[in-house]
């Protein structure tokens, strides 16, 4: 039993250092004071109720948003054959490049009062005043959200409805039912646990957004939580407001991983049969015209309208622009998002393989936990990694811990790896997934320990998946913001801190550039998950 607590001890230190910010948040409420629940107390008869509000409602429209456009496209492209049908199942995609605070600076500098658009309406038409609604409101948000988060509704539904709803809706059309029938009873009811999956995610995404509301001036709970934090200078009031919005997080991702469930029970069985000659709807006309235009509207909405709106300032003020800042910029996101992505493939490599090796339900529970942490709000994040600081400080004033938090890079990196180790672990284990456990057995069988099992076997093997998860963990690291503009050390600015800076400040053409790099950084995910898909 010794033995086994000491081989189990590295695993067990690594998830408590994964999990400790989100623990952290839950002991807050074991620091009540008087003048917390003071502060609770008057914010709950004044902002919370409207932080509330504005938190359900936007979630609403989001989530009426992602899944009409998600469900529709998804449903174009894989029930239907039309000329275009091939572009748009990638292009679809390119919104997953665009994070959500960029495509709203987009939108803000080209529909604004002074922008290009009411400005060309006002002088075309001689009319006065405000032609077009107030971006920065509510309804622009959920519109920013829809076209940013849909492609999350759109992968599940497509990939859901690819198995099985062509060979099914081909057997419902030769017992005559008729195509509206056939999408209506057999396509849609096959893709609802799918549909509900992406609609979680893309409600967390939303839950987690600090660009987008900060920017826009709407009272959201990350917003309550950093005005808590920052302006009424109470970690514990924030720490217990994260806890409510972590609270809302855990109910949606019991959802998304309950409609995952579902969508593996229902597409477990009955795949579709070898030879089967069934094909999607060919499409022509007014038909043709009809799912191109739906299948392009969201691309132009989420990505190329958004791109065209950043590279008008940039053409129009090209040598104006803080070129040698860029630079800086460029290189402060890029070693940030380097070394975070060595060290999470690093402790997500280590993970999978003590699963891998011993998988008993204290590894799996651990790994679990960990895999949570993509699911906790940059905000969350923050509270929880600072508020045990304040304790140590209160402790032992001479502490150097609040220095080596937020005044180095460790507390920015630690942020990033409770945040988005989650995403190597999950691509570690898809990778190991398709490795035979027969190789295990066959390598110990002739002698080779757990490191030359690792090195020899394994290693070889996960090369692709260990590509994939660095990839993926450095884009995110790119394009996080809340964790970054609290956490980062002096003069360590990044590209998407600088962002929201400029845009907050109406230096919005000097925004694009830094936008457009995030952009382009973006990218490079959308374009191997196409790849991939394509496959």
């Amino acid at each position: 039993m010794p033995r086994r607590w000491l081989s189990l001890a590295p695993m067990l230190l690594v998830a408590a250092v994964l999990t400790l910010p989100v623990l952290a948040v839950l002991a807050s409420w074991t620091q009540w004071d008087a003048q917390t629940a003071q502060i609770l107390r008057e914010m709950g008869q004044t902002v919370l109720p409207g932080y509330v509000g504005t938190t359900v409602a936007l979630s609403a429209m989001v989530a009426f948003g992602v899944v009409l456009v998600g469900t529709a496209t998804a449903a174009c492209v894989t029930l239907f054959d039309f000329r275009g049908r091939r572009t748009m199942e990638w292009a679809l995609l390119l919104p997953l490049a665009m994070p959500a605070y960029v495509l709203a600076y987009a939108y803000t500098d080209f529909l604004q009062f002074s922008g290009p658009a009411q400005t060309w309406l006002r002088e075309s038409f001689g009319l006065r005043g405000r032609v077009l609604p107030e971006v920065r409101s509510l309804w622009g948000a959920a519109w920013v959200f829809t076209f940013s988060l849909y492609p999350y509704v759109y992968l599940l539904a497509r990939t859901a409805l690819a198995e099985r709803a062509t060979h099914l809706m081909e057997a419902a059309r030769l017992l005559g039912a008729p195509l509206s029938r056939r999408i209506r009873e057999v396509a849609l009811p096959m893709a609802r646990p799918a549909i509900a999956a992406g609609t979680a995610l893309a409600l967390m995404e939303t839950l987690a957004d600090f660009g987008v509301s900060s920017y826009f001036g709407i009272q959201t709970f990350t917003a309550g939580i950093y005005k808590a934090w920052l302006a009424m200078d109470n970690r514990i009031a924030a720490a217990q407001l994260a806890t409510m919005l972590l609270a809302l997080v855990v109910v949606l991702l019991a959802l998304e991983q309950r409609a995952q469930a579902r969508m593996r029970f229902a597409t477990s069985r009955g795949a579709r049969p070898a030879g089967s000659d069934a094909q999607p709807v060919r499409l022509q006309g007014a038909r043709w015209l009809l799912a191109l235009a739906l299948c392009a509207l969201p691309v132009l909405m989420g990505f190329v309208l958004p791109a065209l709106f950043m590279l008008r300032p940039l053409a129009a003020d090209w040598s104006v622009l803080p070129w040698n800042r860029f630079v800086q910029w460029a290189t402060n996101s890029i070693w940030l998002g380097a070394l975070t992505a060595v060290l999470a493939v690093a402790l997500a490599l280590f993970l999978a393989f003590c699963v891998r090796r011993t998988p008993r339900t204290l590894q799996r529970g651990a790994v679990q936990l960990v895999a949570l942490g993509y699911a906790v709000p940059g905000a969350v994040i923050v509270v929880g990694l600072l508020l045990p600081v304040g304790w140590l400080q209160q402790a032992a004033p001479d502490s150097s811990a609040g220095y080596w938090i937020t005044a180095t890079a460790l507390g920015i990196v630690w942020a990033y790896l409770v945040r988005f180790c989650a995403v190597a672990l999950q691509s570690m284990q898809s990778g190991y997934a398709r490795i035979p456990q027969s190789f295990d057995d066959s390598a110990r069988m002739l002698g080779t320990g757990a490191m030359g099992l690792l090195r020899r076997v394994h290693w070889p093997l996960l090369r692709r998946s260990t590509a994939a998860a660095a990839l993926l963990v450095f884009v995110d690291v790119m394009k996080e913001l809340p964790a970054t503009m609290v956490l980062r050390p002096f003069n360590t600015d990044t590209l998407a801190v600088v962002a929201y800076q400029l845009a907050r400040d109406e230096r919005l053409g000097e925004a694009a550039l830094p936008s457009l790099a995030l952009v382009l950084v973006g990218l490079m995910p959308v374009m191997l998950l196409s790849r991939t898909l394509r496959k």
